[in-house]
């Protein structure tokens, strides 16, 4: 059997760079322009927010998908999927009845793009992390990667897609706010990360009752997109206290650097055979 040697050749060599460059770089970050500024992000307010579901049903419409019938419960997890960007859960705490919002985090050093071969998870210099589909091979490693369980495949659909929160990335590039926090009165607030940070502060310092002094997002994961204000402990919330600290891309930047690349590349060389003897194989037999 023959094998079409510039597919062989073309699946090795992009194969190959892309390998080289994380080796050289550890993990994909946003492009940076010593004009550009900080990156943006949201602060979501759980101590004021009244679980209305307006930002819910404001990003339903804004993307084209189904409006949420399902309503926040205490002791009911709702999740995001394919059909639902972000969702507020109801939780029973020991203040009380809290109102928590669950979407893409948007990591500063997200696992999802440094785990993307292709770059279709992508960390923009404006800050949201978004998916682009003429890039994407469908290998769902993001999906894999993500701590937050965040990003979510179409299975059902005969053109799948990968959903998430993209912090309306489209709005943002063209100067405007995304949907969300457009529509929500309160608790969702748009800026730089550092103008979260100041304003969270502020508002922990003025109504010390009112809040629990810890701003979650700030070093989680090695810092978030979006960030939290509660009056209680974000255990209390849903909230995964394995995720750790530190970014998980930096785990794997060791990784990179001691194994050698025969161990990365002979998969890829397997695989360079079998999609090219593949192409090969249904030629002949069209000839057939």
């Amino acid at each position: 059997m023959t094998i079409d040697r510039r597919k062989f050749f073309k699946s090795i060599a992009i194969t190959s760079m892309s390998i080289i460059g994380v080796r050289a770089s550890g993990a994909p970050k946003a492009e940076t322009d010593e004009h550009d500024s900080e990156f943006y992000g949201i602060l979501y307010d759980s101590s004021i927010c009244i679980g209305c579901q307006a930002c819910e049903k404001a990003c339903a419409k804004a993307h084209g998908l189904p409006e949420p019938t399902d309503k926040p419960e205490k002791g009911i997890l709702r999740k995001t999927s394919e059909n639902q960007r972000c969702v507020i859960n109801s939780y029973e705490t020991s203040q009380g009845e809290v109102y928590v919002r669950n979407q893409c985090m948007h990591c500063d050093e997200p696992a999802c793009a440094a785990a993307c071969l292709t770059q279709a998870m992508y960390k923009t210099k404006e800050g949201p992390v978004i998916w682009r589909e003429n890039k994407c091979m469908g290998c769902r490693y993001c999906m894999i990667s993500c701590p937050f369980d965040v990003p979510k495949f179409e299975y059902g659909s005969t053109n799948p897609k990968i959903q998430k929160c993209d912090m309306c990335y489209d709005r943002i590039i063209e100067g405007k706010k995304p949907v969300c926090v457009e529509t929500c009165g309160d608790a969702l607030f748009f800026g730089t990360r550092q103008e979260l940070l100041t304003e969270a502060r502020r508002r922990i310092t003025e109504i010390p009752e009112l809040y629990l002094d810890s701003i979650y997002g700030k070093e989680v994961a090695g810092g978030t997109g979006y960030l939290y204000l509660a009056p209680v402990t974000p255990d209390e919330l849903g909230f995964d206290k394995r995720i750790q600290d530190s970014s998980y891309p930096a785990l794997t930047k060791s990784f990179l650097y001691s194994v050698p690349s025969v161990f990365i590349l002979v998969p890829t060389l397997l695989l360079g055979i079998h999609e090219a003897t593949k192409s090969k194989k249904t030629k002949d037999e069209n000839y057939d």
